[in-house]
């Protein structure tokens, strides 16, 4: 990070900027899981905790090669995956109500 903030109104400017980003990506990012709902046949197949553990594997190597802290982005991901599974599971729920 090169940018040098010149007095805390600033920081949380950029704090705010970035926060936008994030919501937008998440927004995007849940879009696709409820997308991947259609595809799983069970909850075993949405919890996939196998699946789990490839993605904190991979973002925390994102994160090192990045200078971020792995054990902040693993505790982000833990909470966001978990999020998304509980979606996922109401919307894969949705969807196999509606084939009975």
């Amino acid at each position: 990070m090169d940018v040098h903030c010149n007095s805390l109104e600033e920081v949380r400017e950029r704090i705010d900027q970035i926060d936008r980003s994030m919501v937008d990506l998440i927004a995007q990012r849940g879009g696709f899981v409820a997308q991947a709902a259609r595809f799983k046949k069970d909850t075993t197949a949405v919890r996939a905790p196998a699946r789990v553990e490839q993605v904190i594997a991979k973002v925390r190597a994102l994160a090192d090669e990045r200078g971020a802290s792995t054990e902040v982005v693993e505790q982000v991901y833990r909470a966001m995956i978990a999020a998304f599974i509980e979606e996922e599971l109401r919307t894969h729920a949705a969807l196999n109500a509606g084939a009975d």
